[in-house]
């Protein structure tokens, strides 16, 4: 039994979910001061939490739908399973070892992600017609008794990770013509983080806004995943950024925690440090938007960091998800219901963008402002 996308299993849950939880962490290893079975106490969460830091996801304890879902995953083994292409894409820890299986041989499968998509198809079908199987891109016993005859070669770097700054260097310094997804989270049903009279998915939304209003003012298509009324799953909102030809991402989060003394600015870009593989433009923008919001409003810093979250995870091009204070921290909060603390981050944002295209620019953190981004798109 499993926790559906409307379901949280915390401290104080009991039942079978919690039992299926228990048994994967336990088949995972997290077995010490595990609760007694069916019940989610302190014990559970302490797994849970090893667990997630492991896996890169957010740290709190709870087993919702995404770290219920890397639990599956992280539970699959190369070889237990036919591996192909299919809508909704195969995920697991046996596909990331499959696509540094092909990596390692040349071929390319974009980044070890654990997620079973196009290139990965074809690069498997590549090689099975390289082996002289038929290439049928299915993965099965026979195709992998045959990689396991082949020799694995010794990589030099990531190839999908110098393709993308490539493309970066290539793009232009300028802002204008290019398309930014913005992604307010939470929205709906789901309100967030709710705190000293805010509410995440409304303070985000309005940034948004903001940003929106700042990018299109460049020249940028900006496309939001969002309005005020909807709450789409992060699946959905990475197809949208896909299907409009994003050339960057940012989802914009506010952070919580039991403690009101916990606050800052954290953003977060892909990497899974198990299998060494990284954005590594994503990280540079991540490094940008920090460096530029700790500048222009004084939060806290609370770095920036790889993760696994779904929605720098399943996008194709650099994507970043920033959390911008705390709700649950009163000084954070009071300066998140100032829209010119909003307009601040808005322009951080905005100029973080336009840093990661101008390359070995060289432009100290903070000086650059609006203008100077509209002057380099009247140079486009």
């Amino acid at each position: 039994m499993s926790p559906d996308q409307g379901i949280r299993l915390e401290v104080g849950s009991q039942g079978e979910a919690v039992i299926d939880v228990q048994r994967r962490l336990e088949g995972l290893g997290f077995t010490k001061g595990i609760d007694p079975e069916g019940s989610y106490r302190d014990g559970t969460r302490a797994a849970i939490e090893a667990f997630q830091y492991r896996r890169g996801l957010r740290v709190d304890g709870v087993c919702g739908i995404q770290t219920w879902s890397a639990l599956v995953e992280a539970g699959r083994r190369l070889g237990d399973r036919f591996l192909y292409r299919r809508s909704p894409m195969l995920r697991g820890d046996d596909v990331a070892e499959l696509q540094q299986r092909l990596s390692a041989l040349g071929f390319d499968t974009g980044r070890v992600d654990g997620i079973f998509g196009d290139r990965t198809e074809a690069a498997l079908r590549d090689l099975q017609r390289g082996l002289g199987l038929d290439g049928d891109g299915l993965c099965g016993p026979a195709t992998l008794r045959s990689m396991g005859a082949l020799a694995r070669a010794v990589g030099g770097g990531d190839p999908w990770a110098l393709r993308q700054q490539a493309e970066v260097s290539g793009a232009g310094s300028s802002l204008a013509g290019k398309v930014v997804v913005l992604d307010p989270g939470h929205g709906g049903e789901d309100p967030g983080a709710v705190a000293y009279g805010l509410t995440e998915a409304d303070v985000v939304l309005d940034v948004a806004a903001r940003v929106e209003g700042r990018l299109a003012a460049s020249g940028v298509t900006p496309v939001l995943t969002r309005g005020a009324g909807t709450g789409p799953d992060d699946v959905t909102r990475a197809a949208l950024a896909d299907d409009v030809g994003a050339d960057v991402v940012l989802s914009l989060h506010c952070a919580a925690h039991e403690s009101p003394r916990a606050g800052g600015v954290a953003s977060f870009f892909w990497g899974d440090v198990r299998v060494g593989a990284r954005s590594a433009v994503g990280e540079q923008l991540a490094l940008l938007v920090q460096s530029e919001v700790i500048a222009r409003t004084g939060l806290l810093d609370l770095r920036s960091h790889a993760c696994t979250l779904d929605m720098v995870r399943i996008t194709r091009m650099p994507a970043v998800q920033v959390e911008i204070g705390y709700l649950t921290n009163p000084d954070d909060a009071r300066l998140l219901g100032d829209p010119g603390f909003r307009d601040a981050v808005a322009e951080s944002l905005v100029i973080a963008i336009q840093r990661l295209y101008l390359g070995d620019h060289d432009f100290a953190t903070g000086t650059l402002q609006l203008h100077d981004v509209m002057s380099f798109a009247g140079r486009a």
